[in-house]
């Protein structure tokens, strides 16, 4: 499980433009352009914006006596071109996928812009998902790009558009915090990227004239980047075949978010890999959290320093974490988005940990342990813990491929309704629970027993219902199966023994071709296997 916040706009973002230039170098010609708005107007040139309140830190020198300074006594760049990476060989095949679907018709599929956290700080940047899943670009993705594919022949021809790099004699080199080298450190050439992700590229300044171009076969994935969703609606509106008020480009766009995100249903054999990976450092995230008990233990928010402890080893050993750390210890863990991580971890308490890593490659594991404290769990904690992993172990037993999606989550529901029926919790017996019009039981478990997870957390989550929540499994396919059960402080429904209870038993599961594959059954599940991991 992981919250659902992922999928927020992306802000524009803006700079402090009081000292920047468009002065070119002949290898390296790039209009310099404001981020708030990243694509130049029908001349070419920046649009006047307003910049952020950086005035007051401001003091770069801009005598015309310090520029030919700071432009001048440079090394000759040394750029080597790198063969493509491993992705990038499978990113085409995906190109030719969402090719074949949308025939003649011209895809804009931007990479979004950074967001805004306050003022004149952005959070780190993180791609668009269909973006990376197309090029192959991933936490070195660069603000502001866009992956267009152009009708050419029976196929498309795929270019990459983003702001290279200024050069040396240009202010935006040292007097841009947002880009400049100076500030962030080194950025690609056009020919690196090329080299890189095997796509041709050009500068973000073209980009324009594809803006030019665009008509009624023009399909943008329109929740990438808010700039770029507003142009392409402006020139909408001047295309002859579209009218104010037709919502017909609108369905076009809806369709192609559609498919690539039915795209990422089945896995090829390269993601399959990196979630591999990813489940891998997820459980070395977990193993540290456990060497650190004492410490957090003692802190009066040791929330935090779980929190803290996991996102340290996401940093080492991947780009960051998939989705907000759950670290719910006692209570907490009954509320089943649990990010504020303030409370402490006392003994004789279970803590429920949902935390994934997220690769470079943007690929996430999304895995949750429930752990006693103290190291052993009390009696009644055991039988909870234990009903859920029956639960988790009867929809893991029926994964196979032609089974439908649906039928994992009525699979763990069995065994939840019949446990909270043994236990005298439900009005009726565990069959009348499980009748539609019922379902007392999901009092104690009201979410999913399962996501697509891959790229995104919560992936492929516009693709139509009949493929996904009633749709039939295939080898390749990754998703979670996390079931749970939550007893509330002040449920009065349940014995007192069981209040402020909260278990769930998370893990990553890979359709094979005659089954399925739990690929973070390495992360101790057991009570006595959890118990042994704890010592």
């Amino acid at each position: 499980m992981a919250t659902s916040s992922e999928s927020s706009e992306p802000d524009s973002s803006a700079l402090d433009g009081s000292t920047l230039d468009s002065s070119d170098t002949a290898l390296d010609t790039i209009e310099t352009v404001h981020p708030e708005s990243t694509r130049p107007d029908a001349a070419g040139t920046a649009p006047a914006v307003v910049p952020r309140a950086t005035g007051n830190r401001s003091t770069t020198p801009a005598s015309e006596a310090f520029t030919t300074f700071i432009s001048s006594g440079w090394a000759d760049r040394t750029d080597a071109i790198p063969a493509p990476r491993e992705q990038a060989a499978f990113a085409a095949a995906r190109r030719q996928r969402v090719s074949a679907m949308h025939p003649g018709k011209r895809l804009i599929i931007p990479a979004g812009a950074a967001k805004v956290r306050s003022n004149d700080t952005d959070y780190p940047f993180r791609a668009h998902s269909a973006f990376s899943h197309l090029t192959g670009w991933g936490s070195d993705s660069e603000p502001g790009a866009v992956l267009v594919m152009e009708p050419s022949g029976s196929g498309h021809e795929a270019t990459v558009f983003f702001r290279e790099r200024a050069g040396r004699d240009s202010s935006e080199f040292y007097a841009n915090p947002e880009i400049g080298e100076f500030w962030i450190g080194p950025r690609p050439s056009l020919a690196q990227v090329a080299g890189d992700l095997g796509l041709a590229t050009r500068g973000i300044a073209e980009f324009e004239a594809v803006l030019d171009s665009v008509d009624a076969d023009t399909l943008l994935v329109r929740d990438a980047d808010r700039d770029t969703t507003e142009q392409v609606d402006g020139r909408r509106l001047l295309a002859i075949d579209v009218e104010p008020g037709d919502d017909e480009a609108e369905n076009g766009d809806a369709t192609l978010a559609r498919d690539v995100s039915e795209l990422r249903l089945v896995k090829d054999s390269y993601e399959v890999e990196q979630m591999r990976l990813a489940v891998d450092a997820t459980k070395r995230g977990f193993d540290d959290v456990i060497a650190d008990r004492a410490e957090i233990v003692a802190h009066p928010r040791g929330e935090r320093l779980v929190e803290g402890t996991f996102n340290r080893r996401a940093r080492a050993d991947g780009n960051t974490v998939g989705y907000d750390t759950i670290a719910a210890s006692g209570p907490h863990a009954c509320v089943l988005h649990w990010t504020r991580n303030d409370g402490p971890v006392n003994e004789g308490d279970l803590i429920l940990l949902d935390a994934g890593i997220e690769l470079d490659s943007l690929y996430t594991a999304d895995i949750t342990r429930t752990l006693p404290i103290s190291g052993i769990f009390s009696p009644v904690q055991r039988r909870v813990y234990e009903a859920v992993l029956e639960a988790a172990d009867a929809a893991f037993a029926i994964v196979r491929p032609g089974i439908r999606f649906r039928e994992i989550h009525a699979e763990a529901m069995k065994v939840i309704a019949r446990k909270t029926a043994e236990w005298g919790l439900l009005p009726v017996s565990a069959e009348e629970s499980l009748e539609p019009a019922r379902q007392f039981h999901r009092r104690y478990m009201v979410h999913g027993t399962s996501h697509h997870l891959g790229i995104d957390v919560h992936d492929c989550a516009q693709a139509r219902r009949e493929l996904y929540m009633d749709g039939v499994l295939e080898e390749g396919m990754v998703f979670t199966i996390e079931p749970g059960l939550y007893f509330q402080p002040d449920d009065l429904t349940v014995p007192e023994e069981f209040r402020g209870i909260g278990v769930r038993i998370e893990d990553d599961i890979l359709v094979t071709a005659d089954g399925a594959e739990n690929l973070s059954a390495g992360i101790p599940r057991t009570v006595d296997d959890v118990e042994a991991w704890l010592r």
